[in-house]
């Protein structure tokens, strides 16, 4: 991010044949959006125009081929498919799921060079987007092959009153107890604890730590995960400094309203967290991906075929995670900066008293 240029979100069309282009088009009607950002869509100007008739929008919007025509204060529009794509709204097709795909890797070769400064992504079919280049499970898996840099991914979904992390994310349900490791809880709540103080501005955060089974496993007559792999793993990483509790079942964490109690909330697998979590922000929820470079969010939601082309879609998800990302960025610029040329320690700690003495005695012999 420049100090000398406004803040650049790149962000994909997601599925053509969804309400991607909806949701942009209705978050940039207000034009104090252009204040806090300048937008790049990655898409096609001849899609974007195609939605904007269907819709019946007057939408405005500066079509370029390259990054560098774009202009501040406007909807800019990067090319990025063929003018012979065709549109079928509703429906899902692999032609769609192509022109995503291209859209997408289009906006992670300009972040790579430093052109935008984070990923707003419109919704995908997990399943129409798959190719030879492309064979993940969702955005969060791809960019962390694309962007990694060996670091790992966790996805956090979040609004103003509940964030929830996904232990095993995109994974089928029949997987996801051999998946629960001692490893990758570690891993998980590794990269969470360091989110929430980067990312969120959380210096101590809490972290809610979900079962696996129902009732925490009831002491091993529900399943033996709890005794075996989450709670020793607990254990293990509150004494080495994360403040994490539990497990708790869901159903009873929930409902008690526990929730408020916590900075983060570590689910097992991707229903247990989605399914709380999307009752209680579908609206204004945020998908964001930790523990990578880049700073991606994407609204809560899919990509809506029932509704698509109808202007019935909400915006208010896609605009939060629009401000979500901006925010993380800042916070995460903040962070850095002011740990980036820390102060000599002018003090010694007590245990480390008798090595000073020490030192200070062979000094002087």
């Amino acid at each position: 991010m420049s100090d000398k240029r406004k803040i650049r979100v790149g962000i994909t069309q997601g599925d053509i044949n969804g309400i991607g282009y909806e949701i942009i088009f209705k978050t940039f009607e207000n034009p104090e959006m252009f204040d806090i950002c300048t937008p790049v869509i990655y898409g096609s100007p001849k899609l974007a125009a195609y939605h904007r008739k269907a819709l019946e929008m007057d939408v405005n919007y500066n079509a370029v081929e390259e990054i560098s025509d774009i202009e501040d204060f406007k909807l800019n529009i990067i090319n990025c498919n063929s003018d012979e794509v065709h549109i079928e709204l509703g429906v899902a097709t692999k032609e769609g799921g192509n022109a995503a795909y291209e859209a997408l890797e289009r906006a992670i070769s300009d972040y790579q060079n430093g052109m935008i400064d984070l990923l707003v992504t419109a919704p995908i079919n997990k399943n129409s987007i798959q190719n030879e280049e492309f064979s993940f499970p969702g955005h969060t898996e791809y960019l962390q092959e694309r962007c990694g840099n060996e670091n790992k991914s966790l996805m956090i979904l979040f609004n103003d009153c509940v964030r929830f992390a996904i232990a095993t994310s995109h994974l089928p349900l029949r997987d996801v107890p051999a998946a629960i490791t001692p490893e990758l809880l570690e891993e998980k709540l590794l990269i969470l604890n360091k989110s929430l103080q980067e990312d969120f501005c959380i210096d101590a955060p809490k972290i809610a730590v979900l079962s696996l089974n129902p009732h925490s496993g009831d002491n091993g007559l529900l399943g033996k995960e709890e005794i075996e792999v989450i709670i020793p793993t607990i254990e293990k990483m509150s004494k080495e400094g994360i403040l994490c509790y539990g497990p708790f079942g869901v159903d009873g964490f929930m409902g008690s309203g526990k929730y408020r109690c916590f900075d983060a909330i570590l689910a097992m697998y991707h229903d247990q967290g989605l399914t709380p979590m999307k009752l209680l922000a579908m609206n204004d929820g945020v998908n964001f991906t930790a523990g990578l470079d880049i700073v991606r969010t994407s609204p809560a939601h899919g990509v809506a075929y029932d509704i698509a082309g109808q202007g019935k879609a909400d915006e208010n998800s896609f605009r939060q995670a629009i401000y979500a990302g901006i925010d993380i960025l800042r916070n995460r610029t903040r962070y850095h900066e002011a740990r980036r040329h820390p102060l000599q320690k002018l003090y010694f700690e007590k245990r480390d008293d008798s090595n000073r003495l020490n030192l200070q005695q062979e000094e002087k012999d």
